[in-house]
């Protein structure tokens, strides 16, 4: 395959580009947004170094340099997916004008995403499933995001006046990962999404009791 110097072309995952976070070299970048879409829509362990070169249009020794192993771009991968959404999150919640409020624009994110083109899961589980020991480096960055994204809704709950912020939080999380995981694996991401929708009203009702 020739060397180019555009992005590489095929279906992304249904999140913010990567580009803006990613180091400035445009080879290490290409690299990187590569290992964005083929291990979100194919797995990690599937694709090969071979395969992220040549999509990526770099040269091996290029890769090599940059990474020097699929290991160190996995690690990479998954730390920049939770940069990235960390930072999407804040923004939204930034953006909100109140806690609840910040709530809803979090779940609308939720089902835009479960019902966007390309959904194939939460990238988190995903590389959690495929990692299974806890003490990889994969599991700990997968561990950390879910800890700082059940600490964000905790807060959120509790800046509403749920009695039980820490319970709501986990009860929000283990909904959305639900809305996820069934959106995907099951196929009907209408039903899932609802069942997120009906799940946090719930959570948000508590609040008003």
């Amino acid at each position: 395959m020739p060397i180019v110097d555009s992005d590489p072309i095929g279906q992304r995952a249904p999140w913010p580009s990567l580009s803006h976070r990613a180091a400035s070299a445009p080879a290490k970048r290409r690299i990187l947004e590569t290992a964005n879409t083929l291990f979100y829509n194919d797995g990690i362990h599937s694709v090969g170094v071979d395969r992220l070169i040549s999509e990526s249009g770099v040269t091996k020794a290029t890769f090599y340099k940059h990474y020097g192993s699929k290991d160190r771009l996995i690690v990479e991968y998954i730390t920049s997916q939770d940069l990235m959404i960390r930072g999407f999150i804040d923004e939204i919640i930034d953006g909100a004008s109140t806690p609840e409020s910040s709530i809803r624009a979090l779940v609308d994110m939720i089902v835009a995403a479960i019902e966007g083109p390309g959904f194939r899961g939460c990238p988190f589980i995903n590389a959690a499933m495929e990692f299974t020991d806890s003490r990889h480096p994969v599991r700990q960055i997968v561990a950390e995001h879910r800890e700082w994204y059940a600490d964000k809704a905790t807060e959120l709950f509790r800046k509403i006046g749920h009695p039980l912020p820490g319970d709501a939080g986990d009860e929000f999380i283990l909904a959305r990962d639900g809305a996820m995981t069934g959106g995907y694996a099951g196929g009907d991401t209408i039903a899932a999404t609802t069942a997120l929708q009906r799940a946090v009203e719930r959570i948000l009702a508590e609040s008003r009791r």
